[in-house]
């Protein structure tokens, strides 16, 4: 029997597969400055974006057997480290694709039509300036026909291609490891598959009416910023669900207040879970508290997809 911790919890699907295998599952948050002292007593640690595991809380931990993201990004693990030492670094890529590739458009929808300005305006000037609100709101898109940009081509970025192509649009995708595929759809029963190429990120960015970000990010310099802003049309949308600082957010909201871009939708922000006032507050953004993964259905399958692996390695 192994001992694990789930200190950013987990699905009970999940928490119950791990103990009908006969193991003993923790799901009482322990503070991250308490593990150091706590962390060594477990054989596996489950942790999200909340708990992170560093070399030095690795050190301390000589009875940890594997760590296992509950997600896909394993930026908050020093994951060289700790293979370093013998410990197993798992993660959850699949689990969540689908729910992230979904809120990508409703941010996309959302901002296209005004939704993000209007479900903020309504309740306080709906009664009394009803005409002029839906005035303002009367230059809104329409997806079918025009481009989507996907930077980061992998299992989400393909998922956001595959609703894109539900919806009549021309797909352009960037990534450093992918120099064509095909996305295999099921459509009404009928199996369709439809190749791609991959293009360069200022083709896309010059070519996209839409623009998503589906990549790795630990920090430095925004993948995003003014120069690549600047590349974009007048009339795009930018959406990241990624990580935040893939995107300037400086840069981001001066070229929406410039004119030089349509709108924005951000699900990540910069200093989490703490980000900047000023954004919070900027009119042309769509925005949401990092729920890309956020539906019953992906955390069920995070639940159940990292129990599985666990039971794998430990037993």
């Amino acid at each position: 029997m192994a001992r694990i911790l789930a200190n950013d919890g987990i699905h009970p699907a999940g928490k119950k597969m791990l103990e009908d295998a006969g193991h003993e599952v923790v799901t009482d948050k322990i503070a991250q400055s308490d593990l150091m002292n706590e962390l060594n007593s477990f054989d596996s640690i489950v942790v999200r974006s909340a708990t992170t595991v560093r070399a030095e809380l690795i050190d301390a931990s000589p009875n940890l057997k594997v760590i296992a993201r509950a997600g896909v990004g394993l930026d908050n693990i020093d994951v060289t480290y700790a293979e370093s030492k013998g410990i197993r670094v798992i993660n959850t890529p699949a689990a969540s694709s689908r729910s992230v590739a979904e809120l990508v458009f409703a941010h996309i929808l959302t901002v296209s039509r005004f939704l993000h300005t209007n479900n903020r305006a309504m309740p306080q000037k709906g009664a009394s300036e009803f005409k002029a609100l839906k005035k303002q709101s009367s230059k809104g898109l329409e997806l079918m026909n025009r481009s989507i940009g996907v930077v980061g081509f992998g299992r989400i970025g393909q998922e956001v291609a595959k609703i894109a192509l539900g919806m009549g649009m021309q797909i352009y995708a960037v990534d450093p490891f992918v120099n064509e595929t095909s996305l295999d759809l099921n459509i009404a029963g009928n199996e369709i598959s439809v190749p791609l190429k991959t293009i360069e990120l200022e083709d896309l960015l010059a070519k996209s009416d839409f623009v998503t970000l589906h990549v790795p990010f630990s920090g430095g310099k925004p993948i995003i910023g003014e120069k690549e802003l600047a590349l974009m049309k007048s009339t795009a949308i930018i959406v990241n669900a990624s990580r935040g600082g893939v995107v300037d957010e400086t840069a981001l909201m001066n070229a929406i207040d410039a004119g030089n871009l349509f709108g924005a939708g951000l699900d990540v922000f910069v200093n989490e879970p703490t980000p900047d006032p000023t954004i919070l507050e900027f009119d042309g953004i769509s925005m949401t508290p990092h729920i890309g993964a956020s539906t019953n259905q992906a955390q069920e399958n995070i639940g159940t997809e990292i129990a599985r692996k666990i039971i794998a390695l430990l037993g």
